[in-house]
């Protein structure tokens, strides 16, 4: 028995401070000894102190002042801006007319016949239903409206980000002047990006297009530099040996090699944009997501879901169009490929005059199906059975209550008891041992931010139901990625799920969440677990199916059971991708809980829309850079080095 246990025993604390992680947290305690008692001693130590803000309401709110009464006389906005409104909306309007003129049967011919050109039969009898639907339930006009604001905000969001990719693919000192914008533009929420184009452009279409177009460039910008940056050295080197020009190796090789990464930029950005446009609809976008707002705002499940699920349907097939052009990159072209094209566009043509010379070019009234009357009957049986009083479990809004008390509000309370100093160095606790002290010093810096701000409160109560709300994620999302990875039957059966759920836009997830839940910050969490649940169960799944099989192999050959080869080869070997599920969880919860802030999420949330519906700059965007703070922190929290990953596995 001693010679099991004297190596143990000579390990002691000598051993434990071998590890780089004990060291950096020693340190750090060091570090605090020193500089906690004169800190606590000048500025006092339970909330953030008053003397350590910055009060920015009077510069945000002379900004403001100065927009409005400029807007209309000042040569930047009569000769450029103004400019740039008035050809958004022409662009728009040239569109919306160019549907409407091609009436529901053109373009929906169309459309099945883009997809059939792309992708096949199936996927093709998949778009005709889907923009059937769409006028099936009443809503063919007000797809028609969102469907031209979108095409002209993807043409200038993928025209926008292909230049910044192009630019940070190529000069190494553009991409790391680009990356913390980038990171800035995706972390900030959706909401906070309305309130300054509504300042310079007014309510209407060219803020909602503006805006969309900040909110989806950064995709784009991002894959494009990948794409550049990661094209063959190889290849590179065998065109620039034949001479070939800077511009001629970018035309010919590094374009070309970057195709894939392109249309996936692509195909992210009308993602984003059917997103954002859905979202901008509080600004005067119109369109489907007008008609989601107007009925969440008066609690109207049955028209908001009549609305959502043609904006589901729009999210599915340009899904899977674009993900189809892209697996048809590099294959052998078909036979009559170059004729089809003009056949497809010649039928659908033939459709649409056939539609006017019919007399139908919008879609009859006769046709359509009222189901808000239906789905609100439904919501009202829910109410009256699910919502309360159900025996034993209880009805949802007893699990909303049950949730908020035991969970919601001891981690706030929690949190706010908490020292400010004691919260830096727990975010340092957190950061430095998975990063270096780089990381770790931003993480600190970023929430010390939210503190001179003067909004630590409030930041501290979106980030307790970011935490719930993640926990509730990690776990199920873990355990069924786990399943998917372990089951080719359940991956199957829930792959069609998990592709609805992550390409339906972020607003229409508070449709379920307020029927079955009612207004607070429950449902908040609610919906951001159903938002952010899908990416970490694919994320897990794919983790674990990359395993190198041999090291499998070698386990079963040693007798090891399946959960043994689990917990001892799979999930240590796919720490990176579990780690990366951690960080995508986090990221994306926190874009939904603040738009919960629409249904009683309160905290910062509730800041930057009550900032955008009051016309106040300075709370809206001192909000926002809140949630910017929050979000670099967590990310930094949550996102190992490289080198730590790669030595961890």
């Amino acid at each position: 028995m001693a010679t099991v246990t004297a190596p143990a025993a000579r390990l002691g604390a000598p051993g434990v401070l071998k590890h780089r992680a004990v060291r950096k947290l020693l340190l750090l305690a060091a570090v605090a000894v020193v500089l906690v008692p004169p800190a606590t001693a000048r500025w006092g130590g339970a909330s953030w102190p008053g003397a350590l803000t910055v009060d920015l309401s009077g510069p945000l709110g002379t900004a403001s002042d100065w927009i409005i009464d400029n807007r209309d006389g000042h040569p930047l906005f009569l000769y450029f801006l103004g400019h740039v409104s008035n050809a958004v909306t022409l662009a728009v309007r040239a569109v919306y007319l160019a549907l409407l003129a091609a009436g529901w049967a053109g373009v929906t011919a169309l459309g099945a016949l883009v997809a059939w050109r792309v992708a096949g039969v199936r996927l093709a009898l998949g778009t005709g239903v889907a923009f059937l639907a769409c006028g099936v339930l009443g809503m063919w006009v007000p797809t028609m409206q969102t469907l031209a604001l979108m095409a002209v905000a993807v043409v200038a969001s993928v025209a926008v980000g292909a230049l910044l990719g192009l630019a940070a693919g190529l000069s190494d000192r553009m991409d790391r002047a680009l990356r913390p914008v980038l990171d800035t533009m995706q972390v900030l929420p959706a909401f906070a990006y309305l309130l300054p184009v509504v300042l310079v452009f007014g309510i209407g279409v060219p803020a909602a297009v503006l805006a969309t177009v900040v909110y989806a460039a950064p995709p784009m910008a991002r894959l494009t530099a990948l794409g550049l940056r990661g094209a063959d050295p190889e290849v590179l080197e065998a065109v620039e040996s034949l001479g070939a020009t800077a511009r001629q190796r970018l035309l010919t090789a590094r374009i070309p090699l970057a195709r894939k990464e392109l249309l996936l930029g692509v195909n992210q950005t009308i993602m984003m944009a059917l997103s954002m446009a859905v979202i901008a609809s509080v600004i005067g976008a119109g369109g489907l997501g007008d008609r989601v707002y107007q009925a969440l705002a008066s609690v109207d499940v049955g028209a908001a879901l009549a609305a959502g699920i043609p904006i589901v349907l729009l999210a599915v097939v340009l899904d899977r169009v674009t993900a189809a052009a892209g697996a048809r990159l590099g294959e052998a072209p078909r036979d009559h490929g170059r004729a089809r094209p003009a056949y497809a566009l010649g039928a659908a043509a033939a459709v649409a005059v056939a539609g006017r010379l019919l007399g139908r070019p919008e879609w009859p009234d006769a046709w359509t199906v009222a189901v808000a009357e239906p789905v609100n009957r439904a919501v009202d049986w829910m109410t009256a059975h699910l919502y309360s009083g159900v025996p034993v479990v209880g009805g949802t809004a007893d699990w909303a209550a049950r949730f908020t008390t035991w969970v919601l509000d001891p981690v706030r309370d929690g949190l706010q008891w908490l020292p400010w100093w004691a919260v830096l160095l727990l975010v340092a606790a957190l950061a430095w041992p998975i990063g270096t002290w780089r990381t770790a010093l931003t993480a600190v810096l970023a929430m010390a931010a939210i503190g001179v701000l003067g909004v630590w409160e409030p930041s501290l109560d979106t980030l307790s139901q970011v935490l719930a709300a993640v926990a509730v994620t990690l776990v199920a999302g873990f355990a069924t990625g786990i399943a998917a990875a372990r089951s080719d039957r359940f991956e199957r059966l829930l792959r069609p799920v998990l592709d609805v759920f992550q390409t339906m836009p972020q607003f229409v997830y508070l449709i379920p969440v307020v029927a079955l839940f009612g207004v607070g910050r429950a449902p908040a969490v609610a919906a951001a677990v159903v938002y952010a649940l899908p990416a970490v169960v694919r994320i897990t799944a794919q983790g674990l199916r990359q395993v190198d099989p041999a090291a499998l192999e070698s386990a079963h050959s040693l007798g090891a059971t399946g959960w043994q080869q689990l917990r001892q080869v799979q999930l240590p070997l796919a720490r990176r991708a579990l780690l990366l599920a951690v960080n995508q969880g986090v990221v994306l919860v926190l874009a939904v809980v603040i738009i919960g802030g629409l249904v009683g999420g309160g905290a910062l949330g509730y800041d930057v829309v009550l900032g955008l519906a009051q016309g106040d700059l300075a709370t809206g965007l001192v909000a926002g850079a809140a949630i910017v703070c929050l979000g670099l922190m967590l990310d930094r929290v949550t996102q190992p080095t490289r080198r730590r990953t790669e030595k961890g596995a």
